[in-house]
């Protein structure tokens, strides 16, 4: 079994509940917007609800950043590869996020929701040397990991081999040696690589890449967050594929 905290965490679990919820536990006290959609929502599914005093909240969530509301469930079900990789045949321009090694889970968290938010189909992580999909990290996404397809793969290099038999070109976010974004041409499938917080991508993963994208910058420091620098090239990504999209409309 798993926990899940924090009111929008719970919510969005409780939208996308397929009998996976056992019970939801709440602060008698909580009488806040959110906390009241959580009684509707679990009320409306028949799960069961234990109103019970902060401190045992404190111990079940493990944290006491949990904002009055917990719900236990099934553990985190990850996609798999094959599963995902039919999900793209049906799209004209499938988008998938490679995360080489980001061990962050506030990191991981924001970029899970960043990707959501772009349409992103997939999102693949190692399974050595990476945060996983916990709690935290389901906290931080403010529960955009439990809609967003999560692959956890043995070898990202073999993994993007694959992906290029499927049709998708590679491009690898390196802030020192890469093209500008509007430079490239975003056709057909694509997967975005994004490295650790340190050390960027890996030499190996590196290598593996079609492209090398790089954020133009001009202020004193030259480099960004990984959450925000990959925003941001999501962004792009799929301006560049609305606006191919509009002139074809057009034409």
């Amino acid at each position: 079994m798993q926990v899940i905290y924090g009111v929008h965490p719970v919510l969005e679990a409780l939208k996308d509940d397929s009998g996976r919820i056992e019970k939801v536990l709440l602060t008698r006290e909580g009488k806040r917007g959110g906390i009241r959609e959580i009684i509707e929502l679990a009320s409306r599914r028949k799960i069961p609800l234990v109103l019970t005093d902060r401190e045992h909240l404190n111990i079940t969530a493990g944290t006491q950043h949990h904002q009055g509301a917990i719900c236990v469930c099934e553990g985190y079900r990850y996609t798999g590869i094959d599963e995902m990789l039919a999900r793209c045949t049906s799209r004209d321009n499938a988008l998938l996020v490679i995360l080489d090694e980001i061990t962050d889970p506030q990191n991981l968290g924001s970029l899970i929701r960043t990707a959501l938010c772009f349409g992103v189909a997939g999102l693949i992580i190692p399974e050595k040397r990476s945060a996983s999909v916990t709690p935290s990290v389901i906290k931080a996404s403010a529960g955009a990991a439990l809609h967003l397809p999560i692959i956890k793969v043995v070898n990202i290099a073999r993994t993007i081999d694959r992906l290029k038999e499927g049709g998708f070109w590679i491009y690898g976010a390196d802030a020192g040696c890469g093209e500008g974004l509007q430079a490239s041409d975003y056709s057909n499938h694509a997967c975005l690589v994004l490295g650790s917080e340190g050390k960027g991508i890996r030499p190996l993963v590196r290598k593996k890449c079609d492209v090398l994208v790089s954020i133009p910058m001009t202020g004193t420091i030259d480099s960004l967050n990984v959450s925000v620098a990959g925003g941001i090239i999501l962004y792009e990504i799929t301006r560049h594929w609305d606006t191919l999209k509009t002139q074809g409309e057009r034409g």
